[in-house]
């Protein structure tokens, strides 16, 4: 089962952030919810501060923002904790 040490978080190439912007847009306020990925989630925050925590707990996190290019594995079950409002450009596998 993956864990958020599989969450790939890094900058785009300059091809992947113009398909990006192709992609639908999801937003969330300030919030904390559990999540489970059903499919390979790739996504470009806009606005916004993330940590991912995993789902139990396993004492691991990753965290990203503006400009971070992020793909969460199919199967990850996590609890995102929102601690500034995000927007995100997302696409799945």
């Amino acid at each position: 089962m993956p864990t958020v040490k599989d969450v790939i978080v890094r900058k785009p190439t300059a091809e992947e952030a113009k398909t990006c912007k192709t992609w639908p847009t999801w937003s969330c306020p300030v919030s904390e919810f559990e999540w489970e990925y059903t499919q390979t989630e790739k996504c470009l925050i806009l606005e916004g501060k993330v940590t991912v925590t995993d789902n139990p707990d396993s004492g691991r996190s990753v965290s990203f923002g503006p400009g971070d290019y992020v793909v969460f594995p199919e199967g990850l079950k996590c609890i995102w904790k929102v601690t500034a409002p995000v927007r995100k450009h997302y696409d799945f596998d």
